[in-house]
């Protein structure tokens, strides 16, 4: 496992406004961050379709670009959130990267592996994450204990478990779900690259074992999970089941997603997930 290098090539900042499809200002203010976000969340899927394909997940800036941008690919936290934060700080953000305990879904302890960042504005610290894949931001949240910030289709706030603890909660449904937890430690690419590297190739990672896609839209979200496609729109939920030979085409389809017709995704939870 190589590290990060730190001369990456700078970001190409038309390149990336153009894939999420963003013609606004380019100031550091809160209501640009907030525009980038839920364009950025709208326009690249959340995925991990390289590491089913048996391909490494390197997440430097010019590997990102390559895949995000100009391929047009999706990724997950490290990716996604290594190119907005590149972004931010072309445009004049004060950005702390910052790392997650993710505990949505997860009934134990999970290791520091999710990617968010902090940034510094007038009026307080912000709190942005372009890459959870599951409910949470699709534009940034203040960094303040209690506050239900509402998002496109959900409701966030923040609980404090210690004075160093913070947890990001989705108030959306019936009772508040933890998402994930995360200190204002900052984190740097040695930090990711090793969460990264235990990510993608560890057995008993979850994106090792299952199929993942997500997009934001702006009236719900889309989902893959293995074969399970969900569509949530305008608060109403339908789940379908795929047939394997199916799936290429829901990810070109409802992710943006160009594969070889002949892809093979395998992992147990495509063999699995066949009720």
């Amino acid at each position: 496992m190589q590290p990060t290098t730190q001369d990456s090539p700078p970001l190409d900042l038309d390149a990336y406004l153009s894939r999420i499809g963003y013609r606004g200002a380019l100031a550091p203010t809160r209501e640009v961050l907030d525009a980038l976000h839920t364009a950025h969340v709208h326009s690249i899927p959340f995925e991990n379709v390289d590491i089913l394909l048996g391909r490494r997940i390197r997440i430097d800036l010019a590997s990102v670009q390559a895949k995000l941008v100009e391929a047009r690919r999706g990724g997950y936290c490290f990716e996604h959130n290594t190119l907005f934060v590149a972004a931010l700080r072309r445009i004049g953000f004060e950005v702390t990267t910052l790392i997650a305990r993710v505990r949505f879904n997860h009934s134990s302890i999970s290791p520091r592996s999710h990617m968010l960042s902090l940034i510094d504005v007038p009026g307080g610290p912000l709190v942005a994450d372009v890459g959870f894949g599951g409910p949470g931001l699709t534009r940034s949240a203040r960094l303040v204990e209690g506050e239900r910030q509402p998002q496109e289709i959900d409701v966030v706030s923040f609980r404090r478990e210690s004075p160093s603890l913070w947890v990001l909660e989705s108030q959306g449904g019936e009772q508040p779900q933890d998402l994930y937890a995360f200190t204002l430690e900052e984190s740097y690419p040695v930090d990711y690259e090793v969460a990264n590297h235990f990510t993608s190739t560890h057995p008993d990672s979850l994106f090792v074992n299952n199929l993942l896609a997500a997009i934001a839209t702006p009236e719900g979200r889309v989902t893959l999970r293995n074969r399970t496609l969900g569509v949530l729109h305008r608060g109403q939920f339908e789940r379908v089941k795929l047939d394997r030979e199916a799936i290429v085409g829901v990810l070109r389809d409802r992710f943006g997603l160009e594969l070889p017709a002949d892809a093979q995704l395998t992992c147990p939870g495509i063999v699995a997930d066949g009720g």
